[in-house]
């Protein structure tokens, strides 16, 4: 399987499943030549770096959109079910998700893999943790009670 890892935090959940933050145009184009279907988007649109017409973008590919805008300083279980169901919506398919900086998606995916679902948990927590180590409101949502109260911190920068 090809990647591409020109995309900001570009990673493999498994075979059919792939991360990253914000792609730009012509990566979505890539994204769809690596067999993409569905795309999941979880940053808002308000966001930095966020493109201007991203779900027409992606239909003029030929993909599906399924946007899904979660507030940074607000991740709430309303948007984990609408994850969910995204993502089980779309069982024999190829997707990328993505949001930002995939900060959001790693931390979604690790929730998801403590429901039993997707990968372990350990190799979700792995996976987000080369992204970065969630706190405060992110802690919370995460179920890491150790961290809440902590700031958020990221690879590279903060360990």
């Amino acid at each position: 399987m090809r990647d591409l890892p020109d995309i900001l935090n570009w990673r493999r959940l498994d075979d059919r499943i792939t991360l990253s933050g914000q792609p730009t145009e012509e990566q979505l184009a890539e994204i769809r030549d690596l067999g993409v279907t569905h795309v999941i988007n979880l940053g808002p649109h308000h966001n930095k770096g966020a493109l201007a017409d991203e779900a027409g973008t992606i239909v003029t590919l030929g993909m599906e959109y399924i946007y899904i805008p979660v507030e940074f300083g607000n991740p709430t279980d309303e948007d984990f079910a609408k994850f969910c169901d995204a993502i089980e919506s779309c069982p024999n398919t190829q997707i990328h998700v993505h949001c930002i900086y995939n900060a959001r998606v790693t931390a979604f995916f690790y929730r998801y893999a403590k429901t039993g679902q997707g990968i372990s948990e350990a190799e979700a927590h792995t996976l987000m943790d080369g992204i970065w180590k969630p706190g405060n409101d992110w802690a919370k949502f995460i179920g890491s009670q150790e961290a809440v109260g902590q700031p958020n911190r990221y690879a590279g920068e903060d360990y």
